[in-house]
């Protein structure tokens, strides 16, 4: 059901940048040992993600952590330096490939995995580590760490007694969103505006209400309370039950207008840049190939293939059938 909704969040120490502190070209291409692609697709939209790349070329975590053996922000500030500097056209993710089942103990080093797995294990490895180098934090204090100052919001569940018309709200923290495409699907808005538009609760869910004392139908709508820094949008192109992939095309703008979505939608627009999306190629969920389009930190955007790095356009990156999205505020 949700949580009641923090009224104080303390920051942490660190400064959040949202901006590249310097342009420049892009960095490397990844190495492809054998079905690593959507570790390669993950790795690339996270090194290009601004906020992020600023922390991690500062060293701000590791000069502090006293983390024994694996550290996936250790890693990670490795592997992002590596990409940005290094003056080779591809380098090899070897730390990451080393030690993946810390990163998430299904993979197996070899098969082809899922992209978003990938990016929701690795972003739990790297909070996590964040958690273990600041050990006073209590669990309410969670939702501090750099992962969640960057990646992290809230979403609001506002359930209306149709009885009565009580209203009962409840929050969730979320670093991601998935987005079901299966219904209403010719855009990103379409079925973001479908995700916002009050639905009845089914019976099976038995709602009771605390004010009238009784079993009622009763509507649920969910907004975004506390938009994220980032915002991660997953585009669900699996069929729930038989893997089938949904090929179909889903618009989605270079900027995004969160206000219509948010619980106020009153206010200045609450505009996210498109800077990263990923890309499946195939015709089953379950094989193919990944692939992503990022945003360098000189303006210009690139088509990342594995260790190959070419430029492209915004026309070409909007044309794609995208499976994960990232836009900045």
């Amino acid at each position: 059901e949700g949580m009641a909704l923090p009224q104080r969040i303390v920051l942490s120490p660190e400064k959040i940048c949202m901006d590249w502190q310097q342009r420049q070209r892009p960095g490397a291409g990844l190495f492809n040992l054998g079905n690593t692609c959507y570790i390669n697709v993950i790795l690339q939209c996270l090194t290009y993600t601004p906020p992020l790349a600023h922390y991690l070329l500062s060293y701000q975590h590791s000069r502090s952590c006293q983390q024994q053996g694996f550290c996936m922000m250790c890693t990670m500030e490795e592997h992002v330096r590596k990409v940005l500097c290094s003056p080779a056209s591809a380098i090899l993710p070897g730390a990451v490939l080393r030690d993946l089942k810390f990163i998430g103990e299904d993979f197996e080093y070899g098969r082809q995995e899922n992209a978003y797995q990938f990016f929701r294990c690795t972003l739990s490895a790297m909070h996590r580590a964040c958690l273990s180098a600041r050990r006073h934090l209590d669990i309410s204090s969670q939702e501090t760490t750099i992962i969640h100052q960057i990646f992290g919001g809230f979403m609001k569940s506002r359930v209306t007694c149709l009885s009565c018309q009580a209203v009962f709200d409840s929050y969730k923290a979320f670093l991601d969103i998935s987005l079901d495409i299966r219904v209403r699907a010719s855009s990103l808005t379409t079925v973001l505006e479908d995700c916002v538009t009050p639905k009845e609760l089914d019976q099976k869910e038995c709602f009771r209400c605390s004010k009238c004392k009784k079993k009622a139908a009763a509507s649920k709508r969910v907004t975004v309370h506390r938009a994220p820094r980032v915002l991660t949008l997953c585009l669900e192109r699996a069929e729930q039950g038989t893997g089938t992939k949904i090929s179909k095309f889903v618009e989605y703008p270079e900027y995004l207008d969160l206000r219509p979505y948010m619980s106020d939608t009153a206010g200045e627009p609450l505009l996210c840049s498109l800077y990263a999306i990923v890309v499946h190629r195939g015709d089953t969920c379950l094989e193919g190939h990944f692939l992503c389009y990022t945003k360098a930190s000189n303006g210009l955007w690139y088509r990342m293939d594995d260790e190959f790095v070419d430029n492209c356009d915004i026309h070409t990156v909007l044309g794609q059938q995208a499976y994960l999205l990232f836009y900045a505020r």
